[in-house]
């Protein structure tokens, strides 16, 4: 009985590691993290102050734009939540679990879940590390907030949600001030998210976790946001059965959709353009051997853009004509037709009816 309790407490103790690995990864990977040196610092408030001639003192803050550090609270908001599986400090209790026989990560631990309290969860205004306090001059009103709860504000009344409660708590001092309060909040979970996302990382490699490796290693953050693949398209008639088996060719009613295909027929619900051919500059054309012939110059040469369009180098090497036409017989044997190719015939009414939504 006590083994299968305890190898209860293992597995949820591992699940709640890997969840908060994924997320920590994915706050790893934002923009803002990418200078370590300048994460930390937004951490710090770091202030100038400006000595006017006339006597003035101005203190100045910089900060990263709104849009910039929005987009971060969003990616560290779960790890601030308790009731979510990758909670900041749900990974700290089951990684205290794991080192519960070991004193000195136990140490590191405990003083780890002190600092992620005093620095996101301040219990008083002192704890917060400053407040603000404004007079209202026309009604005399006067209102004063801890850093801690005008971050909370921008956070949850300006940005993940619209707490109105927050919002107003937070209104008399404007979206900046709320703002200001908050960078320093987020900076600081990230660089502690993080941290702990290494040390996770250092004792799964000793061994002391035995982390699956997919979590460690699956993608968490897009690097690039441009969708291509690699892919045989097939349209029918609006109303045709789509196939349900993705490994099985599409039954006969389907057709598939050729390189001499008159694209401006597919068309969107809101009658725009469905499908645009674009050639790849990866892609070099390939003509027939009357194209090539075609495209020779008064002089009796190929000018030296028209080759790199067909991919050959300059000055282009011997045989290169001999090569572009056995391509091309290849691909006509292939049933592709070359690139250029005569305009085809009207393909008739029926792709007006077709629905590619």
């Amino acid at each position: 009985m006590e083994n299968n309790r305890q190898a209860e407490v293992d597995a949820l103790s591992q699940r709640v590691l890997e969840a908060f690995v994924v997320r920590a990864r994915r706050v790893e990977e934002h923009s803002l993290a990418a200078d370590w040196d300048a994460l930390v610092a937004l951490t710090t408030m770091q202030m100038t102050v400006v000595q006017l001639d006339d006597g003035e003192t101005l203190i100045r803050q910089v900060f990263p734009d709104e849009e910039t550090v929005e987009s971060a609270a969003a990616r560290i908001r779960p790890i601030l939540l308790e009731g979510d599986s990758c909670f900041y400090q749900k990974a700290l209790k089951a990684l205290g679990y794991f080192c519960r026989e070991l004193p000195q990560d136990a140490a590191w631990i405990r003083a780890t879940r002190a600092e992620w309290r005093s620095r996101v969860s301040p219990a008083t205004p002192e704890e917060a590390g400053y407040w603000v306090a404004v007079s209202n001059t026309l009604t005399g009103q006067n209102y004063d907030l801890d850093r801690h709860k005008l971050a909370m504000a921008w956070i949850y009344g300006d940005v993940v949600h619209h707490d109105t409660t927050r919002r107003d708590e937070g209104n008399a001092f404007g979206l900046f001030e709320r703002f200001r309060g908050a960078v320093p909040l987020v900076a600081w979970a990230m660089v502690g998210a993080i941290e702990l996302l290494n040390y996770i990382r250092a004792l799964h490699a000793d061994g002391v976790l035995q982390l699956r490796q997919e979590v460690l290693d699956q993608p968490v953050a897009l690097k690039s946001t441009t969708w291509e693949h690699s892919a045989q398209l097939y349209f029918a008639p609006v109303g045709t059965q789509a196939p349900k088996d993705a490994s099985l060719p599409p039954s006969k009613d389907w057709i598939q959709l050729g390189r001499t295909a008159d694209l401006s027929g597919f068309r969107t619900e809101a009658g725009g353009q469905l499908l645009r051919p674009v050639r790849s500059t990866n892609m070099p054309e390939l003509p027939s051997p009357e194209e090539v012939e075609a495209a020779r110059t008064p002089a009796g040469g190929w000018k030296r853009d028209q080759l790199a369009a067909w991919g050959i180098p300059w000055p282009p090497p011997k045989g290169w004509k001999d090569e572009l036409a056995t391509r091309w017989k290849a691909a006509q044997r292939a049933g592709v037709v070359p690139t250029n190719p005569a305009p085809s015939p009207d393909p008739g009414p029926v792709q007006g009816t077709l629905d590619f939504d």
